[in-house]
């Protein structure tokens, strides 16, 4: 198959969370079976730093009503795998920031982001029946106005109307919702800003666009699936209910050609099953790096944005408990500044106890994983989570909430002993928090059962092949959903 993947963000290019990742390591994995993949991606800043070859025969003079602005589209080829367009227009995206700055979002970002949805609908257009796309895999409110102007433009092209559209949301917290003028830049007829439409409370919500217009919906993990069909739906819930029997879930996965202790070349010393003992060189490593005490207690990490929906709020509530605990703990991230001072007070008063690095660190990131004991994610929701997967693998053993993806990838040692892969708890209090830690730690002092509990987390599956397979699958059903629509008069 020809995939086109549309995202605001991808390495190695872009990057703010993980749909970067994603917009990656998916087309890696996709192209390394076979298919042919291109993603679009706008021209932010530190695309400069790539090899770009114009092609100017995809320019396109882009109308918004309030404007029109010309995109310009460039080539890089990621080497042994899939090819990049990037659209480029300096007004839009030569910034520091993709979607904003220290002060906040750009106030202009729904034109940015409508303009990049028309560019890559534009380029599509004037791609020959040679390198078309069969599937155009679009992500997140930024693109969700990709799959409505297929459903809507592409009745009269018929090779475009032979084109099967996926729409993933990966956070539902961003919809991409702005005043109601701001429909006027889609282009679209007014007819279809109603309640039925992409009109949500009055205003444009360009995640319903892509929910409305795609063929197939996808979401980033079962639970997730579940819990937007009621109150993290945030206001779509019934526009999903609707489309029920349209949406899949898939997880996301782990590249563990980069992240496999076996192998890792960010840490002192490689380990894997048969041999744990570089897990040992790895922890001393961490107490070093954070500046924790030389003892047998165990490393809790806390990889994360330090913001109240990953739970800091609840740590912040629970931190006199969790100190008590016979455990060291180590921080690293950025993000609300309440809890950042929290976290600084608390490291300050507790020297080699706490350990915090305001910052994110890739390489720092694999050295917390191979060093730390348990990996801690007490989220209010999370979609999907990639740093439990790569805990997993590491042997730091996850102690999470039982939320989204966090619940669907860890097998709970509290309620199946001896077949878990970590634990969970399900109420959000402090209390739930630390008994469920508790726990942990106390486990972690039966040098049996913490073994096999290791090493059943690290024999855990989540490659990005297991999700290419899946998405294969999603690809030939939005292709088949294309004859559907066509014979119920859907254009």
């Amino acid at each position: 198959m020809r995939i086109f993947f549309i995202t605001p963000e991808a390495l190695p290019c872009s990057r703010v969370g993980g749909l970067g990742d994603v917009s990656y390591h998916l087309p890696k994995a996709l192209s390394a079976r076979g298919h042919e993949v291109t993603v679009l991606v706008p021209k932010h800043r530190l695309a400069d730093k790539l090899i770009l070859t114009p092609l100017p025969e995809l320019t396109s003079s882009i109308n918004l009503s309030i404007s029109r602005r010309t995109a310009e589209y460039f080539q890089h080829d990621v080497p042994g795998s899939h090819n990049l367009i990037l659209v480029g227009c300096d007004d839009y995206y030569d910034r520091p920031g993709i979607y904003g700055n220290e002060f906040g979002d750009y106030d202009d970002n729904a034109e940015r982001f409508i303009f990049f949805s028309q560019a890559a609908f534009a380029a599509v257009e004037k791609l020959t029946d040679f390198n078309r796309p069969t599937a155009v895999h679009s992500h997140d409110w930024t693109t969700g106005l990709v799959p409505m102007l297929f459903k809507v433009r592409s009745g009269d092209n018929s090779a475009l109307a032979s084109v099967g559209t996926v729409f993933t949301y990966h956070n539902l917290a961003n919809q991409g919702t702005f005043p109601y003028y701001d429909f006027a830049m889609t282009g679209l007829d007014w007819s279809y800003f109603t309640y039925q439409g992409l009109e949500f409370h009055g205003n444009l919500n360009l995640t319903k666009a892509g929910l409305l217009g795609a063929h197939i919906i996808t979401t980033v993990s079962h639970r997730y699936a579940r819990e937007s069909l009621s109150s993290e739906g945030r206001g779509l819930e019934g526009v999903l209910k609707e489309r029920l029997k349209d949406i899949r879930s898939v997880l996301h996965g782990v590249d563990y050609g980069l992240w496999n202790p076996a192998s890792d070349i960010y840490v002192p010393a490689n380990y894997d099953c048969q041999d744990l003992a570089g897990k040992a060189v790895c922890r001393q490593n961490l107490s070093r790096l954070f500046g924790l005490s030389d003892d047998e207690r165990p490393i809790v990490a806390v990889v994360s944005r330090l913001l109240a929906r990953k739970g800091l709020d609840l740590i912040a509530k629970a931190m006199p408990d969790l100190l008590n605990l016979k455990a060291k703990i180590v921080f690293m991230g950025t993000g609300d500044d309440h809890f950042i001072s929290i976290l600084r007070e608390t490291a300050a008063a507790n020297p080699g106890k706490i350990g915090l690095k305001l910052s994110y660190d890739p390489a720092l990131t694999h050295q917390i994983m191979a060093g730390a004991d348990m990996y801690l994610a007490p989220s209010r929701f999370e979609p999907c989570g990639l740093e439990q997967l790569y805990a997993l693998k590491y042997g730091a053993v996850p102690v999470v909430r039982a939320t989204g993806g966090l619940d669907d990838t860890v097998e709970d040692e509290l309620t199946k002993p001896g077949s878990g892969t970590g634990y969970k708890f399900n109420e959000y209090t402090p209390e739930a928090l630390t008994d469920a830690l508790a726990k942990a730690i106390d486990d972690y002092g039966r040098a049996d059962v913490w073994r096999s509990l290791m090493l059943r987390s690290m024999q855990e599956d989540y490659s990005w092949e297991r999700a290419a397979l899946a998405y294969e699958d999603i690809y030939a059903q939005a292709l088949e959903a294309v004859g559907d629509r066509r014979r119920q008069g859907d254009s």
